[in-house]
């Protein structure tokens, strides 16, 4: 089954900078070969339903090994099985109700 994801890993007890976490994150995903756009508070992902959650895995036993105690995790998940429909789909179906064409 195809999966999207919002997915947004915090590293707790690390101090204030992240962005080395988020880093190591956008590696495994670009290493599992998944479809990704970071954007500036998490990533969106796409792909089958358990390539995507071994990458998450991954993600937050990265972080652990990187030092952090804890790791919060905010997920948000969709599926749908009437058509396939990638990330890029929707974001060119609003811009051509916004009238911009295609982007």
């Amino acid at each position: 089954m195809k999966v999207m994801i919002d997915l947004c890993v915090v590293p707790i007890g690390v101090g204030v900078s992240v962005s080395e976490y988020v880093a190591a994150c956008e590696r495994i995903l670009d290493d599992a070969g998944l479809s990704h756009q970071m954007h500036a508070y998490g990533t969106n992902v796409e792909g089958e339903w358990d390539e995507v959650f071994a990458a998450v895995k991954r993600c937050h036993e990265a972080v652990h090994e990187m030092g952090a105690p804890r790791i919060s995790t905010s997920l948000k998940v969709g599926t749908r099985c009437d058509r396939e429909q990638s990330m890029q789909d929707k974001i060119d179906s609003v811009n051509r109700k916004l009238g911009r064409g295609l982007q």
